[in-house]
């Protein structure tokens, strides 16, 4: 294998480009009444974030000879589920943030309407790419791509976690409590986004068992170093306000298991998630590289 770092640095370098330029072309600004709101997607979609959910599309698309193109536009709907759930997220009513990807929030950019309105847009931009047959010729794998990520966004995911996580705020939830959470908020957008790679491979369900592991240790590895982040990292490194969680009372993998233990488990779990792959060859040495990078971004 070479080496992971620079690979790594690499890739999201492309894919952040990559992403932004197609959230470019998506979204150019009309001339009339609307330009305020494609302002607000933009301000949203475009310029930050590592863009860890299209890079994990594209690099298990590559392990079968995917176009690249269509692995980066099925990426660039998922970025465009978890853009619309960071807007909406950052509303009043949810967690109230003024600051993300070391920006203004766009409510507070813009103003609350227009903010849940481009998150709404951007949730309807997904599935428009994903049913777009540039994104694929077979109707049945951009049907198959279509159904994953509704499955991993709706309340059996994404926004079942996100309901979990404002119960959180008035309950005492316990480790399988917290896990379970954290699987349906962050990891199911994680294990979507290589399950659409397998799809866009021809992958059958079958044959997915060991990316299934893969992306569901990282993800939850993924959420462990978030916690960690959130009680030493640096928000100007992060690029979001941090200490929310406890400063909300929420129950966190840190406050129940303790940092060094936390630290622990995120390392074994990202050793876990390479074992999976040991069926792969070098194909397979970009998943790897994201594994390890999941505990060491910015903190």
């Amino acid at each position: 294998m070479g080496s992971p770092t620079v690979s790594i640095n690499q890739a999201i370098a492309e894919v952040a480009a990559d992403v932004d330029a197609m959230f470019g072309a998506l979204l150019a600004i009309p001339t009339d009444a609307r330009a305020r709101l494609f302002e607000a997607m933009r301000h949203a979609a475009m310029g930050g974030g590592k863009r860890l959910r299209p890079l994990l599309v594209i690099a298990t698309a590559g392990i079968f000879n995917v176009a690249r193109i269509q692995a980066l536009r099925a990426g660039t709907a998922v970025e465009a589920i978890h853009v619309y759930s960071l807007v909406h997220d950052d509303l009043p009513c949810m967690d109230d943030d003024d600051i993300r990807r070391g920006k203004p929030t766009v409510h507070k950019a813009f103003d609350e309407a227009t903010a849940v309105l481009a998150g709404d847009s951007l949730h309807a931009l997904a599935f428009e790419i994903l049913s777009d047959p540039e994104t694929h010729p077979d109707p049945f794998v951009r049907g198959d791509l279509i159904a994953t990520l509704a499955k991993a966004s709706g309340p059996d995911g994404m926004a079942g976690g996100q309901m979990m996580d404002l119960e959180a705020e008035e309950s005492s939830f316990d480790l399988p409590t917290v896990t379970r959470l954290q699987a349906l908020k962050t990891g199911a957008l994680i294990a979507a986004s290589v399950e659409m790679g397998a799809i866009l491979g021809h992958v059958p369900p079958e044959g997915r068992t060991h990316l299934r592991g893969y992306a569901r240790d990282i993800g939850l590895a993924f959420q462990i170093v978030d916690d960690i982040m959130d009680v030493e990292g640096d928000e100007a490194l992060v690029g979001k306000a941090l200490h929310k969680d406890a400063d909300a009372g929420k129950a966190t993998f840190v406050s129940l298991m303790g940092l060094e233990r936390a630290k622990q488990q995120a390392e074994m779990l990202v050793e876990q998630s390479v074992s999976h792959l040991a069926g792969y060859g070098h194909e397979a040495d970009l998943l790897r590289a994201i594994a390890r990078y999941v505990l060491e971004r910015d903190r």
